[in-house]
């Protein structure tokens, strides 16, 4: 890329960023690939590796495999879904950081809670947390630690039950409550920063169609191809672009 040009984009994007009462972030995967955790669908990402259970990975992550093959999903759980060493990169610190002189939302895919861990408040997950566990008979609740000390299908001491990851796998719907926050705040926002995502996973992906102001900012390694107009598309890793940003 030019630099003269990345600088130009750099200065427009700080600038709608001043310039702006409302802000919403949409982040998806490759917010935290930056941290050293992989994506899913990008060339390097978690579904193009050779799958070591018979099955592709992406399988594995749907509803019915979880029924049906309970050990094998929380292996693979523990190995590729688990990342305790990861830390915040530019992306979140700069988020948490901007949140404290403006009112910005975050809307994440991500399970990883690196947001929460670089200090930031205004959070949606919608597909859940790592960090959130509960038991599927009584919904006795547990944190990711208190998982981690138990055996691979992790069991509630209270009542047995398996204690299943609060985190949304395929065929499993999206939280009600949880989407319509989501779409409130994307309505109120007057600048709507996507990054990190391919915009191919649905609902999820057709949220930004909730979004009725002239500035939609795109951030992404590939550039992408989608019917709202776009403000702005920056391809480049959204923690380096972010750490040229104050």
């Amino acid at each position: 890329m030019n630099y003269n040009f990345f600088m130009d984009e750099i200065k427009e994007l700080q600038t709608l960023i001043n310039n702006a009462k409302k802000i919403v972030f949409f982040g998806g995967a490759g917010v935290s690939t930056e941290s050293g955790i992989p994506d899913f669908r990008s060339e390097k990402g978690l579904y193009k590796l050779k799958s070591k259970y018979g099955v592709p990975y992406e399988t594995i992550l749907s509803h019915d495999y979880y029924e049906n093959n309970t050990l094998t999903f929380f292996k693979f759980y523990r190995e590729f879904m688990i990342n305790t060493t990861a830390q915040p990169n530019q992306a979140h610190k700069y988020l948490a950081k901007l949140e404290k002189r403006k009112d910005l939302w975050i809307i994440t895919q991500n399970i990883d809670g690196l947001h929460q861990l670089a200090g930031s408040k205004n959070i949606i997950e919608l597909h859940g947390s790592i960090h959130r566990n509960y038991c599927e008979k009584c919904m006795k609740l547990y944190s990711l630690d208190e998982i981690l000390k138990k055996d691979i299908i992790p069991k509630c001491d209270k009542c047995g039950g398996i204690i299943k990851p609060d985190v949304v796998l395929y065929q499993e719907p999206l939280d009600e409550r949880v989407i319509t926050k989501a779409i409130i705040k994307i309505q109120e926002a007057d600048l709507l920063i996507v990054a990190g995502t391919s915009l191919n996973v649905f609902p999820a992906a057709g949220l930004i169609n909730y979004f009725f102001g002239n500035n939609i900012v795109l951030i992404n390694k590939d550039k992408l191809n989608i019917t709202k107009k776009i403000k702005l598309q920056i391809n480049k890793p959204i923690g380096e672009l972010f750490s040229s940003l104050n």
